[in-house]
């Protein structure tokens, strides 16, 4: 039973935060280890409930890619779309593939997350005072060039405590993106980068994974994937509204506190 209600406060911290600029994958971490949830089935466990969430954003934004499906052969606007996603997928296919050990058996730590958690809300408060007049509006004006940019921006989140969707809004800001636009595209990114990191890690594991271990995978995803509903519904509002600065903020301020923590200073 005391697996099983971890399972669900992984699951709601998981759908709560993946599509918020903060590192979904560094409050994961973070609360595994307080949980004592911090072995080698953790980090399969935290990768694939994120699929969960990401699954919420193929469901709010069905109409849209079943439009792009439907006039994928005779519509250059549905063609560019897809393009512009597969590029920023790529380089994280890439570096993923080459260095996907090294990051799980190095950098998931609490320390690392903490650090990262720090300077990445100094780096958005920066790069909301410096990014440029947005260019473009929508994910299918993007240029090809600068989409595979937004991409590689995307890879510095493979640091745990980055946050996938915060390396790629700001990347996506520095180079003229709307913030709406750019947040709308962190989503739309995120569907074959966490369905591939799901398949590669499942993939790696298929031999030690136990029945009740699958029982638990199943109860994160399905709270991670309720939970992110609801968020995903009213962050587009939120952004448009107020930027990313309470975001930034609520980053150094747990950055801090990690790290305080992590040293012995609290």
């Amino acid at each position: 039973m005391e697996q099983w209600i971890n399972a669900v406060l992984l699951g709601l911290l998981e759908g709560i935060t993946e599509f918020l600029p903060i590192s979904s994958t560094g409050h994961l971490i973070v609360l595994g280890d307080l949980l004592h949830f911090d072995d080698s089935f953790s980090k399969l466990f935290d990768v694939v409930i994120q699929l969960g969430a990401i699954l919420a954003v193929v469901w709010l934004y069905r109409h849209k890619f079943t439009h792009i499906l439907a006039t994928l052969k005779s519509d250059a606007t549905s063609r560019q779309f897809v393009i512009n996603v597969f590029l920023a997928f790529a380089p994280a296919v890439v570096i993923g593939l080459i260095a996907h050990d090294f990051i799980k058996s190095v950098l998931f730590s609490t320390t690392v997350v903490g650090w990262a958690f720090l300077v990445g809300g100094v780096v958005i408060l920066i790069v909301e005072r410096v990014a440029p007049v947005p260019r473009f509006e929508r994910t299918e004006d993007l240029p090809k060039l600068s989409a595979l940019k937004i991409g590689l921006f995307q890879c510095l989140a493979m640091i745990p405590g980055t946050s996938r969707s915060g390396a790629t809004i700001i990347g996506a800001l520095l180079l003229g993106v709307a913030r709406t636009t750019a947040t709308e595209f962190s989503f739309f990114l995120a569907i074959p980068t966490m369905a591939g990191a799901t398949v590669l890690d499942l993939w790696k594991a298929r031999h030690d994974i136990v029945n009740s271990q699958w029982t638990l995978i199943g109860i994160g995803f399905v709270v991670a994937f309720v939970s992110a509903l609801i968020v995903v519904r009213g962050l587009i509002g939120f952004i448009s509204r107020h930027g990313f600065k309470w975001f930034a903020i609520y980053r150094i301020i747990a950055g801090a506190t990690i790290l305080a923590w992590v040293y012995h200073l609290i």
